[in-house]
């Protein structure tokens, strides 16, 4: 495979206008991001509007709260209450373990297990647990003379914001035709929500505050399962302390628990009607204000409301002051502004909900999905883009993970057979791997690498190399060993069994899939460079395994998904789910790639993959990469506004919703990823600002702050 090396990336900043020949000056940011702060005049269950810090976020209605929770979860995004360090995991007598579940393949001369067999009681532990243990409900209710639960038909007059700027929601409905308004915001220092409530209801008696305490989500499905309030005598509930302005309490599910302080500025009243319940008014007047903070270990400490709002105010300043911008204001494309909206939201949703130590499932902290676990495939859509746009400390958070569970790694490694780190799928916080077809797949397994590249360009110093280091060479080192020698061929083959990141084929029989060994060639490479820098040889086994892969695969002048199937265009089954193998060049750099091939390609995806039967919101950005890099930029932003096609929408809150996913972040990611490279380039690309857009006159593009992608 042909050589094709990378060049270091000291730092850029990027201030231009495509249509006009002088610089721009800087862009305003405040007034950039306040143009999209969503405003709702009438309940949409799709889009419930969120403030959090990056590992703990609150999910409301309408009412400011979490108010209307069937409406939401049976129609839309359910309305919880999520941190990144709340999960629980069901007793396990049968001392279960993955090898319980184990299915042999046999290759190359090898046996090796895989815990794929979910259909046993083993199976199914293991992969339902460990789960993420939801924090409580806060919401309205109705009180004194027809206490009841709030319906929609109570909420009228409805008036929301979400001041993306401040990190503050400001909610103002009726109810029973009294107006009621809720301010809040998370503290960017601790797991606290911050709430202003003021409403002639609390002074009449017919309104309160209820804080619900879950046993945890009802039911084994992994998609959106609603909170269980049942089991009452299954969990405890605690309380610690209760005075005239404060409750402390502890909440326990087995092993697993939380504390929550709930603080008032003034006097308020506290019921307790059920176990696991709390209902919260003041004392006396109309107004309320709380905090109420969160916290796995000891007892969270008291914050005032007023300095909730002020330490949110200036986290998010800065955040948007951070880093790159881009602006579409003056394009004549029709669509300029809905795509200056998405980038806007998205960039609001995953600092939100991406940037924690712990990557994020794929729905973030706004509800539960795949039992909470995330996919380790899925972080370089989740975290590459915060490096491109010039915030690699969101990006070097997560890495954190991956050096934390290296040791979990090497021994999935060493148990089949492998040298250095093997990187699991699906995964809790302690890395092990869950059952399922999952833990075949091989193109998370080069993804460390990749980003701590992006992060070595961010800060291109001895430090940054010696931080990752056992983490890009553990890595690289599995990705060697993964690889088989084909002696007739004379050549370097990947799999089988391996299951390729278009999910569709045999895991028994896959080899050499196009996208995954253009990314073993990258991989790989970066490695060897990652050894000169550090002052070190280039490792020799490597460049050999390096030089001696198999060719991508092709027929007819297309690269196709993989080898050993080939018929990606003969046969209209083979063309869904994901059109991984365009990510050779669109993510990479195209090792391997020809251009020409791949271009007849693209042109062959745009025209005959069968987009209704199966497609993720991050395959249209990801096609929309290839397009850029193969230097059509029309086409590139066609795909990325693509409306004929499912799972490329956004909704009023932003979030990309797909099939059974109300909320499914790879799309907001992968679509920044797109849009940082787009406009701040990438290794060997035009010398042209803004690239991936089309320089006709039709979008007038200001960009600053973007690094190029590889």
């Amino acid at each position: 495979m042909k050589h094709l090396a990378s060049t270091p990336f000291l730092g850029i900043t990027l201030l231009f206008a495509v249509a006009g020949a002088h610089a721009a000056p800087p862009i305003d940011r405040p007034a950039l991001v306040q143009r999209h702060n969503p405003h709702l005049r009438a309940i949409d269950p799709m889009a419930p509007l969120s403030v959090g810090n990056g590992r703990f976020a609150f999910t409301a209605d309408v009412t400011g709260l979490q108010s209307l929770p069937a409406l939401y979860h049976d129609q839309g995004t359910p309305l919880e209450t999520q941190a990144r360090w709340s999960w629980h995991e069901d007793a396990n007598p049968n001392h279960f373990k993955l090898s319980d579940v184990n299915r042999d393949y046999t290759s190359w001369g090898r046996t090796v297990g895989y815990p794929m067999n979910t259909k046993v009681p083993a199976g199914q532990w293991l992969r339902e647990n460990p789960h993420v243990q939801p924090l409580p409900q806060i919401g309205f209710v109705l009180t004194g003379r027809d206490a009841r639960a709030l319906t929609a038909a109570d909420v009228t007059g409805i008036d929301q914001r979400l001041d993306m700027w401040q990190g503050r929601l400001d909610s103002r409905v009726q109810v029973l035709g009294r107006p009621v308004t809720v301010s809040s915001a998370v503290d960017p220092a601790s797991d606290t929500l911050a709430l202003r409530i003021r409403s002639p209801l609390f002074a009449s008696g017919r309104l309160a505050v209820r804080i619900a305490l879950p046993y945890g989500y009802r039911g084994s499905d992994h998609h959106n399962p609603p909170l269980d309030f049942s089991n009452a005598t299954a969990h405890r509930t605690k309380v610690l302390k209760q005075t005239g302005t404060q409750l402390v309490l502890e909440h326990a599910r087995d092993a697993s628990r939380y504390a929550m302080t709930l603080a008032s500025a003034a006097a308020i009243t506290i019921r307790h009607p059920e176990s696991h319940v709390f209902e919260v008014t003041p004392k006396a007047g109309e107004t309320l204000e709380l905090t109420i903070s969160f916290a796995q270990d000891g007892t969270p400490a008291i914050t005032r409301s007023k300095t909730v709002f002020a330490a949110s105010e200036k986290h998010w300043d800065a955040f948007w002051r951070s880093g790159a911008a881009i602006d579409f204001s003056g394009s004549r494309d029709p669509r300029a502004a809905e795509l200056e909206r998405r980038v806007v939201l998205s960039q609001y949703l995953t600092a939100l909900q991406l940037g924690d130590t712990l990557p994020a499932s794929e729905s973030g902290l706004t509800t539960s999905t795949w039992y909470g676990k995330h996919h380790t495939e899925m972080v370089w859509w989740h975290t590459a883009h915060f490096a491109l746009w010039g915030r690699p400390e969101y990006t070097a958070r997560t890495l954190t993970w991956f050096q934390k569970t290296l040791p979990v790694a090497r021994a999935v490694a060493a148990e089949r057979g492998l040298q250095g780190a093997r990187w699991m799928k699906m995964t809790g916080p302690g890395g092990r791997e869950s059952p399922g077809g999952n833990p075949m797949i091989v193109w998370n397994q080069p993804h460390p690498i990749h980003l701590a590249e992006l992060l070595y360009r961010a800060n291109p110093t001895r430090e940054t190399l010696e931080r990752y280091r056992e983490l890009v060479f553990d890595t690289a080192q599995c990705m060697a060993s993964m690889l088989n020698w084909d002696e007739k061929n004379n050549r370097y083959v990947l799999g089988p069994p391996l299951w390729i990141a278009q999910e569709i084929y045999d895991q028994g029989t896959s080899m050499n899939p196009t996208y995954e060994l253009s990314y073993w060639a990258r991989g790989l490479e970066i490695a060897q460079q990652w050894r000169e820098r550090l002052g070190m040889p280039r490792d020799a086994d490597w460049d050999k395994r390096r030089t001696h892969l198999s060719a991508l695969p092709q027929k007819d002048g297309k690269y196709v998904a993989l080898e050993s199937t080939p018929d990606t265009w003969d046969n209209v089954d083979s063309r869904h789910d994901h059109p991984s193998f365009l990510m050779a060049l669109g993510q990479l750099p195209g090792d391997g790639v020809d251009r020409r091939i791949m271009r007849n390609t693209l042109d062959a995806v745009l025209a005959k993959w069968d987009w209704a039967t199966k497609i993720w919101g991050w395959d249209y950005p990801m096609i929309a990469m290839t397009a850029a890099r193969l230097d059509a930029p029309d086409l590139a932003v066609g795909v990325l506004l693509k409306s004929d096609g499912p799972n490329n929408s956004y909704t009023q809150a932003g979030h990309n919703p797909n099939t059974k996913l109300p909320v499914y972040l790879p799309g907001n990611g992968a679509l920044l990823a797109a849009v940082g490279m787009m406009a701040g380039g990438w290794d060997g690309g035009p010398d042209r600002p803004t690239p991936g857009f089309p320089a006709d006159g039709s979008w007038t593009v200001r960009a600053e702050g973007f690094r190029k992608l590889p």
